[in-house]
């Protein structure tokens, strides 16, 4: 589905624009050492990609999967680390599905 030249290409013009997204969530998700990693972009990136697609699930737009459930828990308890209220935990899951969002439209205006 996805080749890896324009994935890279796409992560750069996201990054460029939503900085201070990616950092808000690598602080939640991440530990230091992972913030550390070469990679941690694309590993941000990669959970915001499982909130969109969970979100379809959440939304009735695809059947849930054996590992729905599991995958939702997960992705909660990540985002939900250290958050004192439901709206703190409501804007990260916003900032992730936004993110995956804005991915795809970038990456298919790619040619």
């Amino acid at each position: 589905e996805y080749t890896e030249d324009k994935v890279q290409q796409a992560l750069v013009m996201l990054y460029t624009d939503r900085k201070n997204e990616f950092r808000e969530l690598s602080e939640v998700i991440l530990t230091e050492k992972g913030r550390a990693m070469p990679n941690w972009k694309e590993f941000i990136l990669n959970f915001c990609l499982d909130v969109g697609d969970s979100f379809k699930t959440w939304s009735d737009q695809k059947p849930p999967s054996e590992t729905s459930p599991q995958k939702a828990l997960y992705l909660l308890r990540q985002l939900g680390k250290g958050s004192t209220s439901m709206n703190q935990l409501t804007h990260l899951q916003n900032i992730s599905y936004n993110l995956s969002a804005e991915f795809k439209e970038i990456y298919k205006r790619i040619k």
